[in-house]
């Protein structure tokens, strides 16, 4: 029988909880709805107002993988939605507004991904990102290296950047912006990426084409344009352990000699978000948010 559970007068049916989503490690999907129900407070306001795609994989990371896009079937109707833009037409899709939500996306195992612009705003980018992929035998060291040039390049436009990890491999760097449509912020966008390129041709390329990166880091600017969207921060991913997409310090990024120095699992968050509180809260202050050049 499927366990029901009451989350701030919400009733959830939360099922297969002893399920091992993550086999490397023995990680339950117990302990993933134990995860976010104690990283909510910093999950949700980055969560909180933008549509989200989710990235499922409901039977671990060697089971099947899918986007779902649209609002899944079964929502509970006290579940938000919004109407957001496709070139194919409107399309209708979840968001995350508070902790029965949250527990109720988290029970479907899926990683959150969400646009860098508001459900109210679709046409205006409130955010700006760089995913800095590195191509083996490059390591997130390299894109710890590419992130600080961009971080200083950023700072000269007047724009504060922010870094997490991916959980994965690489680097996001993240800053709040305003007054712009997803096209100019991802023009903008390619355009530093083609800057670093230039400046560090021997670490850097900004082409997606595979057979240039071996040995690089891919800044991928393209996650600016309106359909994209990126991993949430503090979002678990599906990898073979339970990494999560975790905000770093820069003194972390500075002082990263190693790729263990930026890998974080779920337990590893509780302690940092203790220490640090949320690094990124400053994306969240639209007085930090700056027009781009």
């Amino acid at each position: 029988m499927t366990p029901i559970t009451e989350v701030e007068g919400r009733r959830l049916a939360l099922s297969n909880l002893e399920k091992v989503l993550y086999p490397a490690s023995g990680f339950t999907k117990a302990e993933v709805l134990h995860y976010y129900a104690t990283t909510a407070e910093v999950l949700l306001p980055h969560l909180r107002d933008r549509p989200v795609s989710f990235l499922r994989y409901p039977d671990g990371p060697d089971g099947q993988v899918f986007f779902t896009k649209n609002v899944p079937p079964g929502t509970p109707d006290w579940v938000m939605t919004a109407e957001v833009p496709r070139s194919e037409g409107p399309a209708r899709m979840v968001l995350v507004q508070d902790l029965p939500s949250l527990m109720w996306a988290a029970n479907l195992v899926a990683e959150f991904h969400t646009h860098q612009w508001l459900a109210s705003t679709p046409d205006e980018a409130d955010r700006l990102v760089f995913d800095l992929d590195p191509g083996a035998p490059a390591t997130v060291v390299d894109c710890c290296e590419v992130a600080l040039w961009l971080r200083e390049r950023l700072a000269g436009d007047g724009i504060e950047a922010y870094a997490k990890t991916s959980g994965s491999k690489g680097l996001h760097l993240l800053a709040a912006v305003r007054g712009a449509s997803s096209e100019r912020t991802s023009e903008y966008a390619k355009a530093l990426a083609v800057e670093a390129e230039r400046t560090m041709p021997r670490l850097v390329v900004h082409r997606m084409t595979r057979s240039l990166r071996p040995g690089k880091v891919f800044v991928d600017w393209s996650q600016n344009a309106g359909r994209k969207t990126t991993a949430t921060p503090y979002t678990l991913r599906a990898r073979a352990e339970p990494w999560v997409s975790a905000p770093v310090t820069w003194e972390e990024v500075e002082a990263c000699g190693d790729p263990a120095q930026l890998a974080f699992r779920a337990p590893d968050i509780a302690p940092r978000v203790q220490d640090y509180g949320d690094l990124l809260a400053p994306l969240l202050d639209p007085e930090r948010a700056g027009p781009l050049p």
